[in-house]
């Protein structure tokens, strides 16, 4: 389910109208997750981490409205919900992409998202048959301890949706950190927005399932 946002009545109504019409509207940036807590509960556990935190952020984004935000032709449109699309790896070395639905309680999340990375990793599909705007593009890079990151894009299309990568978890003084890597339409939020979902997410990684 989504809602039309009133542009008219919107305090970034000049934000929107300016930056919906750069050729390149999205900004990024990368930043330092401690996963000390989060990496340890999920292993005690015996879940995986990757699905573990891919939930604590699907949960941060959803809190943040700017985060359901997506434009629609002229208009912008609220989400109710948003999911997750992220890249799977696969044993060939190549990847596809999933659609995992967003649940708030973690077990019901695990239970969807280990059906549907094992149907990707069986599979031969690289997108998902169903389109969606409803989502959040994933990636992870676990080999690469990354300060920066660019994606692959067609200007030729549309697109609205924030993208969020994990990079290589290290050590670092009895911490373990994971770069992210956050790119938003800057019609839609700004870093104030990106700076509110980074503070709920590391809030969340500091807490229990």
């Amino acid at each position: 389910m989504r809602k039309l946002l009133v542009i008219n009545n919107w305090a970034r109504k000049e934000h929107f109208n300016l930056f919906k019409k750069f050729e390149e509207p999205f900004f990024g940036v990368c930043i330092d997750i401690d996963c000390t807590y989060a990496y340890r509960n999920a292993k005690e556990d015996g879940v995986s981490f990757f699905l573990y935190y891919l939930h604590k952020s699907i949960v941060a984004a959803n809190e943040i409205e700017s985060f359901r935000y997506r434009i629609v032709g002229d208009d912008v449109f609220i989400y109710d919900e948003i999911h997750a699309s992220s890249t799977v790896n696969r044993p060939d070395g190549t990847f596809g992409f999933s659609y995992i639905q967003y649940k708030r309680q973690f077990d019901e999340f695990l239970a969807v998202a280990t059906e549907e990375v094992d149907k990707v990793r069986n599979s031969k599909e690289l997108i998902p048959s169903a389109a969606h705007n409803n989502i959040i593009h994933y990636s992870s890079l676990p080999w690469l301890r990354f300060t920066s990151l660019s994606h692959a894009r067609s200007f030729s299309i549309n697109d609205s949706i924030p993208k969020v990568s994990f990079g290589k978890m290290t050590e670092e003084n009895g911490k373990r950190i994971m770069p992210v890597s956050i790119h938003v339409h800057h019609a839609l939020m700004d870093g104030y927005d990106v700076g509110l979902y980074v503070d709920r997410f590391q809030q969340l990684m500091n807490e229990g399932f």
